[in-house]
């Protein structure tokens, strides 16, 4: 990914709670065929050191899997806000015109090799796993046991799990850091007064980095 110095994340404790915040990512690998993406939630495993270890599941007729070339490291792909940034929001168009629209957005790259493995008690494991994560938020959560173990044994036989030993992070916050304080703080301004959700989540996060919490 090309991240210029002003954009750059390489804080490992960052970019982990990064990914744990926007874990649905996608997963892109290089088989005989070309290139091929899938989409998937992923748990991140901070052990081993320093980088961790990133794990999930396909469908086992989901080729991917079994496709991958060994020797070209796949990559997991996490991507958090992101948002249109009109150049009419800046100050300095006033002053000289010499601005374009651009695009504010987060994003964290995983790479490592891809490893497979279809053990039950590993499958059944992620699967918990998961479901505890995603369920928490919910009153009265869905546990694996309120389906019938049968049940529950046939679709661990139609998925695959993955893995991924984290060899290289790469994180990239573009959140106007490239801009004069006076255009970043309009900036904010005017996506918090869009109010949608997207626009919200930009401004606090070019908040939060020019305030040094990030």
């Amino acid at each position: 990914m090309y991240i210029p110095k002003h954009f750059q994340e390489i804080r490992t404790d960052i970019l982990h709670e990064f990914i744990r915040a926007h874990s649905f990512g996608a997963l892109v690998t290089l088989s005989l065929d070309g290139l091929v993406a899938s989409h998937i939630p992923f748990l991140l495993d901070s052990e081993p050191a320093p980088l961790g270890t990133l794990r999930g599941h396909v469908a086992r007729a989901n080729t991917q899997w079994r496709d991958s070339s060994p020797e070209v490291a796949a990559l997991a792909i996490f991507e958090g806000p992101h948002h249109y940034i009109s150049p009419n929001w800046y100050p300095s168009k006033a002053e000289h015109g010499r601005v374009v629209p651009t695009w504010n957005y987060a994003v964290v790259h995983a790479y490592g090799p891809l490893k497979s493995f279809d053990d039950r008690e590993r499958l059944l494991g992620i699967v918990r796993s998961l479901t505890d994560l995603h369920e928490a938020a919910f009153p009265e959560p869905w546990k694996l046991e309120d389906a019938p173990e049968e049940f529950i044994d046939g679709m661990l036989n139609a998925i695959v799990g993955i893995e991924i030993p984290v060899a290289r992070l790469e994180g990239k916050w573009k959140v106007s850091q490239n801009r004069p304080d006076t255009d970043r703080r309009q900036t904010a301004h005017k996506l918090r007064a869009l109010g949608t959700p997207e626009s919200a989540a930009m401004a606090c996060l070019i908040d939060a980095v020019f305030a040094g919490a990030l």
